[in-house]
């Protein structure tokens, strides 16, 4: 997942500050650059930092200056991925981290390969191939040559620790996201003289990414269990776990084919099995609006309706899988699987052939307990993260060698209490390593915590870091609820006669459409734009206007379209016509307080404020959500 949602800037403070002299022992010729108050510069490292094979690479670099830096510290920001470019997040790292910078300057830089620091290309991934994953990446690796030996997190640790000599810092306070996190743990291993402290947002492990998401599969039941927590799911299923592993298994027999609603509102027929699954389980750390609707989505399909679930699955698409994880706007696809593809432990010998890795992947997966992987099986294990790159990857470097042990530094883990990439145990497994690490455990917040927190735990925890006051326990309210099990008729709507349960309909359509949009958002890290649209669930439109939302015959509930415009104005009505077999023909309006005043079938309906509220609600969420400040940095997590 990349960032894509510019915070509110810290130019304005960050310009006033007071800049003081550069330390005596700094190299680098800072020079002021935009925004106000950084300074850029960029720093020649050897390709290899042994000497054995030449060559250099430019880093681009970027800091802002504390007015009082006393204890020569910097604040060294790093991105996710690999292959996410840090430099294009300076602003929002500099807002996310004031807590840490008052008194320290704010380093970020490019890691080798990405961004503005030689991002590496493979136009293998940009070309439309029949090619398998592995052979492309195979083309990948050739494309690149000799040199892709020297893109591993050992690499970009050596260029970290460059950049302290050449800044003339004394110490760094490291704060890694997902795989930034990896590389803030093995600098500190490798240079812990030189770290003051550690923030570990969504931490992978020294030794990971698991290739076989064990810890992943091991934590589906937990995730699930806070959605559900305090009876959020009551309605839906007397156990949504036992619902998750039924539709597991269903589908590991018979793929589930059917057709969803594009945005246009025509239809495309999709299948999804057991893995569709799984990838909707992880987009909902990036998008929590994916995790809300999946326990009723699931238990609707095994009651024999699939719309739900099959728009659900290909909503999460986008933010899953190998395309997902090797493409986006400011990553590098290279670089992700240059990396990934040098340094994971993987089930095979790293000379063998393709052939022989697959024979050796599927022999080592075999010898795990399947109960390892339930509700899943072993072929969605293998197929789940890197090893379908990989397998077809020529290694050029060695097996990277183990870290040594972490240094007693202070340091603050945050863990999202709904993360399945890089779950809480693996967190307080990194934790009992670092003695007095704390261990900030968000609830209802999946990937990259600080960015996808909407709620101030995370925050307050990393204030209270710096500050010195121990990390307490945080609750937070679940903004992203369970969503009902769809209507498969009138009739299933909850209501007295046939009228109200019109109205009701109406108001679910309505409801259902907002959430959509907010998805969109989530995902997109923007606010919904002008002209964006979605699918209703049935059939239909909705068209998002830069003055409300437009019903094109969207139907929800079977035999129920409604047609009309939802303004985004607090005090303007909102106006829908309705029609269909099932239902009185007419038209319902909504009221700024929530009051329905309808016509049905001839017969005025007065309906006082109540439900109608919480659709009022979602569409002013969708025209400006509470969106995390970026979303997660994600790929290795």
């Amino acid at each position: 997942m990349r960032p894509r949602l510019a915070l509110a800037s810290a130019a304005a403070a960050l310009a006033t500050a007071l800049v003081p002299a550069a330390p005596a022992s700094a190299q680098l010729p800072f020079a002021a650059c935009s925004p106000a108050g950084f300074e850029c510069t960029t720093l020649a490292v050897p390709l290899d930092h042994s000497g054995q094979t030449p060559g250099t690479l430019s880093l681009s670099i970027e800091r802002v200056r504390a007015s009082s830096n006393p204890t020569n510290t910097a604040v060294v920001a790093l991105a996710g991925g690999p292959g996410q470019a840090a430099i294009p997040l300076a602003s929002d790292f500099a807002q996310a981290l004031a807590p840490a910078i008052t008194t320290r300057d704010l380093v970020v830089f490019d890691q080798r390969g990405t961004g503005s620091s030689g991002a590496l290309d493979c136009p293998a991934f940009d070309s439309i191939s029949a090619d398998t994953t592995a052979n492309l990446a195979a083309r990948c690796a050739n494309e690149i040559g000799p040199r892709r030996a020297f893109f591993r997190t050992a690499d970009s640790v050596d260029d970290l620790e460059a950049i302290r000599q050449a800044a003339g810092y004394d110490k760094l306070v490291l704060y890694g996201v997902s795989y930034g996190t990896k590389v803030a743990l093995d600098y500190a291993a490798k240079y812990p003289a030189h770290v003051q402290s550690l923030v570990l947002d969504s931490v992978v492990t020294p030794d990971g990414p698991d290739v076989l998401r064990r810890s992943t599969f091991a934590a589906i039941g937990r995730v699930i269990g806070e959605l559900c927590g305090g009876g959020a799911c009551r309605s839906i299923s007397p156990s949504t776990r036992t619902d998750l592993a039924r539709f597991v298994h269903r589908l590991q027999a018979h793929s589930l084919r059917g057709a969803i609603v594009t945005p246009g509102g025509s239809r495309l027929h999709v299948a999804m099995d057991e893995t569709g699954v799984l990838d909707i389980l992880l987009g909902g750390d990036l998008n929590p609006a994916l995790r809300a609707e999946l326990p009723g989505s699931v238990r609707s399909a095994l009651r024999g309706d699939s719309a739900p679930i099959l728009r659900l699955f290909a909503r999460a698409e986008g933010l899953n899988g190998i395309a997902a994880q090797i493409g986006g706007e400011s990553d590098s696809a290279a670089l992700f699987a240059t990396t990934r593809c040098e340094e994971s432990a993987f089930p095979w010998d790293r000379a063998a052939d393709p052939s022989t890795r697959r024979d050796e992947a599927v022999a080592a997966v075999e010898a795990i307990p399947s109960s390892v992987f339930a509700p899943f099986d072993r072929p969605t294990a293998l197929a789940s993260e890197s090893i379908p790159i990989c397998i077809g990857w020529p290694d050029a470097s060695p097996a990277p060698a183990p870290i040594g042990p972490l240094p007693a530094v202070p340091t603050l883990i945050l863990t999202g209490g709904a993360d399945l990439r890089t779950p809480v145990e693996d967190a307080q497994r990194i934790a009992a390593q670092i003695p007095g690490a704390q261990v900030a455990i968000i609830p209802h917040t999946g990937h990259s915590v600080l960015g996808s927190d909407i709620g101030t735990c995370a925050r307050t925890a990393l204030a209270n870091f710096f500050a010195g006051v121990p990390i307490a326990p945080c609750s937070e309210k679940n903004d992203f609820a369970p969503t009902p099990v769809a209507p498969t008729s009138l009739a299933r709507v909850r209501a007295h006669g046939r009228t109200l349960k019109t109205v009701r309909a109406v108001l679910m359509t309505v409801l259902d459409v907002s959430r959509q949009f907010i998805g969109d958002a989530l995902a997109a890290g923007k606010r919904t734009t002008p002209g964006s649209a979605v699918g209703g669930l049935r059939s239909g439109h909705a068209v998002y206007l830069s003055t409300g939302i437009s019903f094109r015959r969207v139907v929800y509930v079977p035999g129920v379209t409604v047609s009309g415009f939802l303004p985004f104005a607090r005090k303007a009505t909102a106006r829908f016509t309705v029609s269909g077999k099932s239902v009185p023909r007419g038209r319902v309006a909504v009221l700024a307080d929530g009051e329905v005043l309808a016509t049905l079938g001839g017969r005025r309906v007065h309906v006082r404020p109540g439900a109608a509220r919480a659709a009022r609600a979602g569409a002013s969420a969708a025209w400006s959500p509470r969106l995390p400040r970026w979303p997660a940095l994600a790929h290795s997590g």
